[in-house]
């Protein structure tokens, strides 16, 4: 995959840590927003491919689960839990909505990789691996801007 959908797919719940709500919890009766505060923390920093997928990784669970009848199925528990708190699949009017957007379809596959990677024995690389890519596309933004 590209390099900013790997750290998009790294990054797209800093909002968990970043919120002022705080981190989920089984016990949440409304949504946090923290793909809003996600996005807004990595705006400053990051290219907007990344920042649109943070944005809409809970938007793009949402066409999911209105587009792909098997998507549901997928969900773990928590995300079902939150999808209820975050208005349920889309309408047939948001899911044109959330079409145009430029970086629909990059969320989608990050929201893909999302519930495939809550997977429980899954072996990944640890966060540091990662942080020569990360910091490649920091500098990379930075210069750019």
């Amino acid at each position: 995959a590209p390099e900013e959908l790997v750290a998009a797919a790294l990054l797209h719940d800093i909002g968990h840590f970043t919120s002022e709500f705080g981190s989920y919890s089984p016990d949440d009766v409304e949504d946090k927003h923290h793909d809003e505060a996600g996005g807004e923390l990595l705006e400053h920093f990051f290219p907007p491919v990344i920042v649109e997928c943070v944005r809409l990784h809970v938007s793009a669970k949402r066409y999911l689960c209105a587009t792909d009848p098997t998507y549901f199925s997928r969900l773990s528990p928590a995300s079902v839990h939150t999808l209820s708190l975050q208005g349920g699949p889309m309408s047939a009017d948001e899911v044109a909505e959330f079409r145009k957007n430029p970086f629909h379809a990059e969320a989608v596959r990050v929201r893909i990789w999302d519930e495939g990677g809550k997977m429980a024995g899954l072996k990944t690389k640890s966060f540091r691996d990662y942080m020569p890519l990360l910091d490649r596309i920091v500098k990379g933004h930075a210069h750019s801007n």
